[in-house]
């Protein structure tokens, strides 16, 4: 029997193997098989092996190193050293990327498989998906890389021969995130940076006129299905908001999301739509601009627009919403409403009814503060939940600065003497920002939550049997201004907007220790810093708050203060949330009921991922998260796995 026949047969059995695996799988509990476990986005495991009365005896079972030795670490990109990635676990196998390499692990070791090496670029930093094949196709693992889509086959880590070319589609518009797989299409979002960021990222390419749109592909050829403008096009419903006829060539309107979520019921797709560009400066778009800053309902199989609900109108403060929306039920008087619920950075958490878009606690127009920025069009309101109430800092005043109680005497004293000196300017929820001129420079704005504040990433995780919803968020602040930029000609406004924002002082202040010396510098509004929160679904009210990490610069006994982060929560059955989402380089475990911290790990990085929990084949639950932060930690970032001893 000749080479070539062995290779066909041996495949065919292997791909024969996987199907029957498929049919005859084991618990679907034990798996973890997407970014964020479902579809619905809720991040809920139902395993309780690991539970409140033995999750303190967790202990490092294995790591894996996610980038080989050898790497350049001064030449990484950002991408490389800020890593977010989830790993997925599919009928007893792990899959996750890694640099420039997709890998297959066992999950009980950490042991390889197989691996798939890009030949250029790098595999994405959020994390892969899996598609369960068909009667004519082997599953497939999913991947983004730049502007490619890219499929493997997921027994044997070899290219997709009949998918796209080779195994990969060009993308016209690229996307970071792990694509959502319903039924048969591939759902993506949209992660293209252009000139309406240029001012705050000059170093990217930039390609104008190129928008945010969402797309959708088939699973098994990797032909493209359908688009949907989230700058809406003549004609099309929103079109109307952008005075001035600037939804022509704009930019802006991203899908950043990790991974999106589907009502699989009723075959609804939602797309948390970001801010248009420019980001800071929206004088040449006068109007509500959607589909900027909203929750849009899409059709999963033709991305027909359903319904949309706008979070922030006419966005000038980068507060988009990165995370998509996680899905539950509730009750509410006596009746059962379909919802979900929609943070990002803004300080607020929307609970709408998810097949009309409508709130479910209700939503208010509020007035808000209007800035003097020459041509800047300011709307009158915003939108303001009636429930539940802000889940970030959204005002500062001197009376909010930190006490000698919260911190220390001399951090105390230094923050109000930075304050006087300052005298920082805060409106309240949307501050507007303040005009500077060569000839008046007025008080900076310090908005609140900030750029990088609120749940930013990290999105929510849900309880559907206990009915809590679960969201890690911060207060960090962006102070500055608003001036006439000066490389802004007539001839060049597509790529250097007319005004820019420029930052102002911190608004923190230096502890130092005995001799003199900083350790560190503290935020100087008052803790928590950082907060994981439980929100009741059924009634918009808070279940519990608690700070989220500590200070190890302040003394003992003050230390319990939130400490910034990024990253995002799961919940399991056994009663827990699982946590990184801080600086002080902790992975987390608290009781999902009372808010109670139970269990912390010390780690060599921070962790900037959201975690995920499997069943091993041995009849073990492990938890399992990736640790990696800044340049310091670059090329040593590890996926670090947890189970009982």
């Amino acid at each position: 029997m000749n080479r070539m026949l062995i290779t066909l047969l041996a495949g065919i059995l292997v791909s024969a193997g996987v199907w029957a695996q498929s049919g005859n799988r084991r618990n679907p509990a034990a798996d973890w098989p997407m970014f964020n476990r479902d579809l619905a986005g809720t991040r809920y495991s139902p395993l309780t092996q690991i539970n409140t009365t033995n999750v303190a005896m967790l202990t490092q079972a294995w790591s894996y190193r996610l980038r080989p030795e050898g790497k350049n670490i001064a030449a990484l990109s950002p991408s490389e050293i800020f890593q977010e990635i989830t790993p997925i676990v599919v009928n007893g196998v792990m899959y996750l990327p890694s640099g420039n390499r997709v890998v297959a692990l066992e999950p009980e070791t950490g042991k390889e498989i197989w691996s798939y090496e890009l030949k250029e670029g790098q595999a994405s930093f959020r994390g892969v998906s899996y598609w369960p094949g068909d009667r004519n196709n082997p599953p497939r693992i999913l991947f983004t890389t730049a502007r490619k889509l890219v499929a493997v086959n997921a027994v044997t880590g070899e290219p997709s021969t009949g998918f796209g070319n080779n195994g990969e589609v060009e993308l016209r518009i690229p996307y970071d995130g792990a694509p959502a797989i319903f039924k048969n299409i591939i759902l993506m979002g949209s992660n293209f940076y252009g000139p309406g960021q240029r001012h705050i990222a000059p170093q990217l390419d930039t390609n104008v006129g190129e928008q945010g749109d969402t797309h959708a592909y088939d699973a098994r050829t990797g032909k493209l299905l359908w688009e949907f403008n989230t700058i809406p096009g003549e004609g099309e419903p929103g079109n109307e908001t952008w005075g001035f006829g600037s939804w022509k060539n704009r930019t802006g309107n991203n899908v950043w999301a990790f991974a999106l979520t589907v009502d699989e019921e009723r075959g609804i797709l939602y797309l948390p739509v970001s801010s248009p560009g420019a980001n800071f400066y929206g004088g040449d778009r006068p109007g509500n601009n959607l589909f900027g800053n909203s929750t849009v309902a899409v059709d999963v199989e033709t991305g027909k627009l359903k319904w949309h609900f706008q979070t922030v109108h006419h966005e000038v403060w980068d507060y988009n919403l990165p995370p998509a929306p996680s899905l539950f039920d509730i009750v509410k008087d006596g009746k059962k409403i379909p919802a979900l619920a929609q943070v990002g950075k803004i300080g607020y958490m929307f609970i709408l009814d998810r097949v009309t878009g409508k709130p479910v606690f209700g939503v208010e127009e509020r007035p808000v503060a209007r800035g003097n920025v020459p041509t800047e069009w300011y709307p009158p309101t915003q939108p303001f939940p009636v429930k539940p109430g802000p889940i970030a800092r959204i005002s500062m005043k001197r009376e909010d600065l930190v006490t000698a109680e919260d911190t220390t005497p001399e951090h105390a004293q230094a923050c109000r003497e930075l304050w006087d000196k300052n005298n920082f300017y805060n409106a309240g929820p949307y501050t507007p920002w303040s005009y500077r001129t060569p000839d008046n420079v007025p008080p900076p704005s310090a908005i609140f939550p900030g750029l990088t504040g609120g749940p930013n990433w990290g999105g929510t995780a849900v309880d559907t049997k206990l009915g809590y919803v679960f969201v890690a968020t911060k207060d960090a602040p962006t102070i500055g201004w608003i001036q006439k930029n000066p490389k802004s000609t007539p001839d060049n406004l597509a790529t250097e907007f007319p005004f820019v924002r420029v930052g102002g002082p911190n608004l923190n202040a230096p502890i130092k220790n005995a001799a003199g010396q900083t350790i560190a510098n503290l935020p100087c509004f008052k803790p928590p810093w950082s907060s994981l929160i439980a929100v009741n679904a059924g009634t918009g009210d808070f279940a519990w708050r608690v700070p989220l990490g500590i200070s190890e610069a302040l003394p003992e006994g003050k230390r319990n203060v939130g400490s910034p982060g990024a990253g995002g929560p799961i919940v399991t059955a056994g009663g827990l949330v699982f946590v990184g989402a801080t600086a002080d380089s902790r992975f987390r475990a608290f009781d999902s009921k009372t808010g109670k911290e139970l269990w912390a790990a010390k780690l060599n990085y921070n962790v900037t991922a959201v975690p995920m929990t499997y069943e091993g084949k041995n009849g073990k639950q492990y938890v399992a998260v990736v640790a990696a932060s800044g340049r310091a930690g670059a090329g040593t970032e590890s996926l670090v796995v947890f189970a009982l001893p």
